[in-house]
């Protein structure tokens, strides 16, 4: 197989959460400028991934039975498409514009689903020892990915106009297209043993009633559900507990965003490998969680009362920002050490021919995360700052602490399973 198959995926997925992030920025906006109320803004966030749980599943199966390489390609170029369907609605005025720019990313996130098919070209490549490692691409690509957004956003969106960051996001993914129609070839030959076609609910009873397939969901979920109540109110809490206005608690979220992504993108790109060499994925998946869970509890009690400046975190007023930098790269590091090990011990535990159907499955799970965590974090955060980061932080440490004892305590078979697709 040839090196560059690995980096169109990374592209592919990166790509993905460019768009994301080009678009993300610009959301609350069009409450302004279109007239869109709070809850149509809360639709057009949740929109995205919504289609990612309803789509992700099919693409992967999909997969499983056509191969990588055809999904991948159409789902590129649908997503160029879409994007140039949110640079037509972002010229547009009122109420037509809205129901464009719905519909422009129900169709990014219909398309962004084939990170799912991303996954299962990188286990049909890798051994199962590099699987975990390599996986970390995935989580890299997010972390890049949703720094590089955001800035192209506001570049784009200075240059050429209120159009320009869907034009930008249109041209990446056509770039991308096209490097993949040249550059990326087939990982998936469908053999002897076609994978079954089931209905889409059927598909996800039979993969989370797998055992440890089940449990391994069920703790990917969780940690999504928590990373997205973390994301959905940090700009909340700084707001209230650093006592700062709106434009400078946006300043601040975006910063400790980006840096949370470094972080996240570091630890994926680097230490994933020796880690999983070291501890094996169950010990590294359970303790992952138990950094993410401790790292939220002592967030919502930090506070301060100056802006986040390179000049106040060296002056007398710094040290609670510090604390807080301090508290959520830890949060980082669980947080970014939680995917690959999962993706890739998933991967491991499931027949080669339905690898795209159990990772779509997955992603599904992680998307109806993100669809349930904002509304529900919001509503606790409105009763008390602290409730969904001490809630969050104890459901965290728990499913830790279950992970241990179901996957450490089976790391044997585990193994073994490991060592008999070698």
């Amino acid at each position: 197989m040839r090196k560059p198959s690995l980096v169109i995926i990374f592209f592919t997925v990166f790509i993905d959460l460019i768009g994301f992030g080009i678009v993300l920025p610009l959301l609350p906006t069009y409450s302004s400028k279109f007239g869109a109320t709070g809850f149509e803004v809360g639709l057009l966030m949740a929109s995205y991934s919504l289609m990612q749980f309803i789509f992700a599943p099919m693409w992967g199966a999909l997969s499983d039975r056509i191969g990588r390489r055809p999904v991948l390609l159409v789902s590129l170029a649908g997503g160029g498409i879409s994007y140039a369907l949110f640079a037509v609605a972002s010229g547009m005025e009122g109420r037509t514009a809205l129901l464009m720019i719905l519909i422009s990313r129900m169709a990014a996130g219909i398309c962004g689903a084939n990170i799912t098919v991303a996954q299962a070209y990188i286990a049909d490549i890798t051994t199962p020892e590099d699987r975990s490692k390599k996986m970390g691409i995935i989580g890299m690509a997010f972390g890049l990915g949703f720094i590089v957004g955001p800035a192209l956003s506001v570049v784009s969106q200075s240059l050429f106009g209120a159009t320009g960051p869907g034009w930008v996001a249109a041209a990446i993914c056509g770039l991308n297209f096209l490097a993949a129609v040249v550059r990326l070839p087939e990982s998936w030959k469908p053999g002897a043993t076609p994978a079954a076609k089931r209905a889409r609910w059927e598909q996800f009873r039979h993969t989370i009633t797998q055992p440890k397939i089940g449990l391994l969901l069920v703790v990917f979920f969780l940690a999504t559900l928590g990373f997205t109540c973390f994301e959905s109110t940090l700009g909340l809490l700084i707001q209230k507990n650093f006592q700062l206005d709106h434009d400078a608690s946006s300043r601040a979220n975006a910063i400790l965003f980006c840096f949370c992504g470094i972080i996240g993108a570091f630890v994926q790109a680097g230490p994933i490998g020796r880690l999983v060499k070291k501890l094996g994925e169950p010990k590294l998946i359970a303790g992952s969680l138990i950094i993410f869970g401790l790292s939220m509890a002592p967030l919502p009690f930090l506070k301060g009362d100056s802006h986040l400046t390179f000049k106040t975190l060296f002056s007398d007023s710094g040290l609670p920002w510090w604390l807080l930098l301090f508290t959520v790269a830890w949060l980082a590091v669980g947080s970014g050490l939680t995917r690959p090990p999962l993706f890739g011990l998933l991967s491991i535990l499931t027949p080669s021919n339905e690898q795209g159907a159990t990772l779509g499955v997955a992603q599904s799970a992680g998307s109806l995360a993100r669809v349930i965590g904002p509304p529900v974090a919001g509503f606790l955060f409105d009763r008390h700052p602290s409730w969904p980061y001490l809630a969050v932080s104890v459901i965290a440490v728990i499913t830790g602490l279950i992970a241990w004892n179901s996957l450490v305590r089976d790391e044997a078979t585990l193994l073994a399973a490991k060592r008999t697709i070698a």
